[in-house]
């Protein structure tokens, strides 16, 4: 394909092209002398190459999201807490610490039965108040040990705060937690001194089994698993195994809960060898039994509809791959310079994208303090990046409007958010209706937008099949945003009362001037280079891991690599991409060189990464694939 190019801040003549070709070799380029800022108005930025943004796109057609019926479930009731039969100093607590009064639905179904020592299966609207469901019949306990399991550090420390609140008034229940990142000798200490209840994910609880001889279950009544389909699904089938053998060696009768927002056949299989005789406690919208018998499998229905936030309001934005980034940025603008009171999560594919990202728009989007102008109308821009590779005394939060993910979709309570925003799909329905539920909680008011490709269109019907409704945001609209922003202003002066078409073309240079900076950012200089360059492997290597029934949605061979590259900044052929890590050993005398610089720059765990690579590299790569 040709290769198309525009010059940012040139005259009205354009270059001739070689007919031929119909390209300009880049060794070719011609240079312009340099003319004053005020002379055109261009601020003071070089002229730079860069491909065009709004050239040989796919066409985006319209979204028709089917009809369908959303399951809604009725968040708060009129019951008050005092209605059960709970220790006063409990109700105190939950209205003088926490502000709760009244009960949300499932609190209201599910705290009776868990008093009567029920076995219990509770499928929860995400931040309906599944945990304090789960407290509340510790009430009683004089000493007991309750263990409470959970997916990721940041559930558990949550947690175990919401565990230290509900119990100041009973000093003689002690709550711990037990988590990866912490050091073991401490936790081994607190284990010695006693822990009534136990919070801890399930790899460090192994870990003290294994090697603690002070943990002992002897005293266990309770097991709770929250997110208990998630630490199925992060490969913790095998811990949890070693957990129900100790808790069971002890033969105490002990009552069992698992939460989640989802029933998958997952949950089931792990009720049918953890529970006795379970129940399941669900609440939607015009179904007044909720309370099934729930001897094995979770029903179908409950299974294949999934519940969001009631006040949830949900959008899709098609965007080709090319403009990724330029939208993405527009809409953080948008949403936290111009908007008051605005809080993003940002969900990312890999953690090396959101390091590369977190870099980038720091530096481009976050404006520097000026110390001669006095007006200040927009808010403080500020980002926070969470993942995996990070250590755990880092990774707590702070009040930064964007917070980019890569990993914890499920259980995060992190306060007035906003917008949750998935610029990578997720892999299933399921995981899209846990990020969703970091916004809207509790009844309050938030929002969501999917960004796709047109080729990822279908994911929209696999959403429908669930249940879930989104509406359409325009790309248009997104990228009009950066009209408010005069560090992108085009070539020339922009005046509001020309036509819709001349509003368009500014809208589309100023795009064009932002991927402009993003582009000269990541070409600064090779280090910057090489995180961009990672960052886009890392983006291939997890487009790769969508399960079978989304490969025809989400297939590698359906990316436009070149295309793909220039949503992180990369301006360079796609070749000069790969020939630093994938280099072919048949081809070239420094294949164990260009290895050793993949190891380097990219941090592999595996030499199967690399030789898939290679083979994505030598399947695509090779064509040309800027345009």
């Amino acid at each position: 394909m040709a290769e198309d190019a525009l010059m940012i801040n040139i005259s009205s003549a354009p270059e001739k092209f070689n007919k031929k070709t119909n390209r300009r070799p880049l060794s070719t380029v011609k240079t312009f002398p340099k003319k004053a800022p005020e002379e055109h108005g261009d601020h003071g930025r070089p002229f730079i190459k860069t491909s065009s943004l709004f050239r040989n796109n796919p066409e985006i057609p319209d979204v028709l999201s089917p009809a369908v019926n959303q399951v809604k479930e009725k968040v708060f009731t009129s019951n008050m807490f005092e209605e059960l039969n709970l220790h006063p100093h409990l109700v105190a607590t939950l209205h003088k610490v926490l502000n709760v009064t009244s009960m949300t639905s499932v609190q209201k179904k599910t705290i009776p039965l868990l008093l009567s020592g029920k076995d219990a299966v509770v499928r929860s609207q995400t931040g309906s108040g599944g945990i304090p469901a789960i407290i509340i019949f510790f009430q009683r306990s004089d000493g007991p040990l309750a263990v409470v399991i959970v997916p990721t550090r940041e559930l558990a420390l949550q947690s175990f705060q919401m565990f230290q609140k509900l119990l100041k008034p009973f000093t003689w229940i002690v709550p711990g937690v037990l988590m990866g990142g912490e050091k073991r000798k401490a936790e081994k200490a607190r284990l010695r001194k006693g822990i009534n209840v136990l919070i801890s994910t399930p790899g460090r609880l192994v870990d003290h089994i294994k090697n603690t001889l002070s943990i002992a279950f002897s005293a266990v009544r309770w097991l709770i698993l929250d997110e208990a389909d998630r630490t199925l699904d992060l490969g913790f089938e095998k811990d949890l195994t070693v957990i129900l053998n100790a808790l069971n060696a002890t033969g105490l009768a002990r009552q069992n809960v698992l939460l989640s927002a989802t029933l998958t056949e997952g949950l089931s299989r792990l009720a049918s060898i953890s529970m006795k005789e379970p129940v399941t406690i669900h609440v939607s919208e015009g179904s007044e039994e909720t309370v099934e018998a729930c001897p094995q499998a979770a029903p179908q229905a409950l299974s294949d509809s999934y519940v969001v936030p009631e006040r949830l309001q949900q959008h899709v934005v098609v965007v080709p791959s090319k403009l990724h980034l330029v939208c993405l940025a527009a809409f953080i603008l948008a949403k936290c310079k111009f908007e008051q009171r605005q809080k993003l999560i940002v969900f990312i594919s890999s953690c090396e994208a959101v390091e590369f990202l977190l870099t980038l728009f720091t530096a481009i989007l976050c404006e520097k303090p000026s110390t001669t102008s006095t007006k200040h109308t927009s808010a403080s821009l500020n980002f926070y990046r969470l993942h995996g590779n990070m250590r755990q005394e880092v990774r707590h939060y702070v009040s930064s409007p964007v917070i980019m993910i890569d990993v914890a979709a499920r259980g995060l309570d992190l306060p007035q958010v906003t917008w949750i925003v998935q610029y990578n799909p997720p892999v299933s329905a399921v995981e899209y209706v846990h990020r969703v539920g970091r916004t809207a909680r509790i009844g309050a008011q938030g929002s969501s937008l999917l960004f796709l490709t047109p080729s990822e269109m279908a994911f929209v019907d696999v959403l429908a099949n669930h249940n879930i409704s989104l509406s359409e945001m325009k790309m248009e609209d997104i990228l009009a945003n950066l009209m408010k922003d005069e560090r992108f202003k085009g070539r020339g002066k922009w005046d509001s009362k020309r036509s819709a078409a001349a509003f368009e073309q500014e809208v589309r240079e100023r795009a064009t001037v932002l991927q402009t900076d993003f582009e000269n950012y990541v070409h600064a200089n090779n280090e910057s280079l090489q995180t961009a360059k990672c960052a886009l492997q890392s983006f291939l290597r997890a487009y790769t891991t969508y399960p079978s029934s989304l490969k025809h949605i989400f297939h590698i061979r359906s990316l436009h690599l070149g295309h793909a590259a220039k949503s992180f900044g990369l301006r360079d052929a796609p070749q000069g991409l790969g020939s630093s890590i994938t280099t072919n050993p048949a081809n070239s005398k420094d294949s164990k060189k260009g290895k050793d610089k993949a190891k380097r720059y990219c941090k592999f765990s595996a030499i199967g990464h690399f030789f898939f690579l290679k083979k994505v590299v030598n399947t695509f790569f090779s064509k040309d694939a800027l345009n």
